[in-house]
């Protein structure tokens, strides 16, 4: 096994006016599961071709342990690459699919015909394919097939494994299953991997780390609840979680105050340090939607930790509900909520929505505006 480690890669396509990949600097340990999330276009397949040797960086090394692998061929690279659209030799079974590599470097190898079985069977139960292995691919489903083609990459046992979306093609019962299946076989063979996703949830439950990717840039490579529990920014928070991170401008008021369109919010003093410590001016307030709880309107006016707001439309998912919101500002807010709490609601009625100061990021204007109560001195940010 061995860790891959790129060096402030770049790649510039020759008609682009900026950089598919920008001077990325990333290290897949050893034996890590390591997955890059971004939306389309963030460079994420990209880099994942620049590590298997079919794309040539502009700039920067790429190594895998060791060996500096830059301008060496992709066959002899040792790495073994799942790609999102899969790719069958239509005239061979299963079996011989995934076997095909291994018979190619049998004497390198020093496999016997009965090892090689072995080992494709092995992995062929994994992958729930052990029924299938003496079927030709055009009997197979969409998602039998995807799975072949992981199968083959699985069974080369090389010294580290690249995904680009290879569960993109299954239906959702099956990718779940398909999901857990990998982090199995990640911890039984502990191979060095590097997964690209555009889903967060596979990102999540599949990553030991995940690097989230926007413009060609890694903006933070963190485990998954370091990444939701403390964004960088506010593309990562944003981007990450479903539904994603609120954001309401505003502005420090005085020690603790942070003031919005048409209301108040006192906050913590840890926040409220930060805030100072940043200098004042515009700032953005960012609460997932779990720390906002819908609570009925009585009359009397909100106190300081509530917002008022109008209910938008309702999306049920079964044991809760995600309810939209409008305040009286003109700010949509989405709030996580019980589903017995809910039908205690009036529908297009005003509400107040407690806030849970104790779960909220204070972060600089901008689409990428950075969270400052991650800065050293102003200590944790919530969870």
């Amino acid at each position: 096994m061995a860790s891959v480690t790129l060096n402030h890669v770049t790649k510039q396509y020759a008609k682009a006016s900026q950089p598919a990949v920008d001077d990325l600097s990333l290290q897949v340990q050893d034996r890590e599961f390591l997955v890059i999330v971004g939306p389309s276009g963030c460079g994420k397949s990209t880099t994942l071709r620049l590590v298997a040797g079919l794309e040539t960086p502009t700039g920067g090394t790429i190594s895998v342990g060791d060996r500096v692998v830059t301008n060496t061929p992709p066959a002899d690279r040792d790495i073994a690459m799942v790609f999102q659209n899969y790719v069958l030799f239509p005239h061979m079974s299963v079996y011989r699919n995934m076997a095909f590599g291994l018979h190619l470097r049998r004497r390198q190898l020093g496999m016997t015909h009965a090892q090689i079985r072995a080992r494709v069977v092995s992995t062929a139960e994994a992958l729930g394919l052990a029924e299938v292995l003496e079927r030709s691919p055009r009997a197979l489903s969409g998602g039998q097939k995807q799975r072949v083609a992981l199968g083959r990459a699985m069974v080369r046992q090389p010294q580290a494994f690249l995904f680009d979306e290879p569960l993109s093609h299954l239906d959702a019962k099956l990718r779940v299953e398909t999901r857990a299946e990998l982090k199995k076989l990640h911890r039984r063979l502990q191979i060095t991997t590097l997964h690209v996703t555009h889903d967060q949830e596979e990102a999540m439950t599949l990553g030991d780390r995940i690097a989230v990717m926007k413009g060609g840039r890694i903006h933070q490579c963190a485990p998954p609840l370091e990444v939701y529990r403390r964004p960088a920014n506010r593309f990562v928070a944003g981007f990450i979680g479903t539904p994603g991170m609120n954001f309401l401008p505003g502005r420090m008021e005085g020690a603790q105050a942070f003031a919005y369109a048409n209301g108040l919010l006192r906050l913590p003093a840890a926040l409220a340090t930060a805030a100072a410590r940043y200098g004042g001016g515009s700032l953005v307030l960012g609460m997932r939607p779990e720390a906002l709880s819908p609570t009925p309107f009585t009359g009397q006016g909100p106190d300081e930790n509530f917002i008022r707001a109008k209910m938008s439309w309702v999306e049920p998912l079964g044991d809760r509900v995600d309810i939209s919101l409008v305040t009286e500002g003109g700010q949509v807010l989405v709030c996580r909520s019980d589903s017995q709490v809910f039908g205690k609601l009036a529908m297009d009625g005003i509400i107040s929505i407690y806030v849970d100061l104790g779960r909220v990021h204070l972060f600089e204007p901008g689409d990428d505006g950075v969270n400052i109560t991650l800065t050293r001195e102003s200590g944790h940010a919530a969870a």
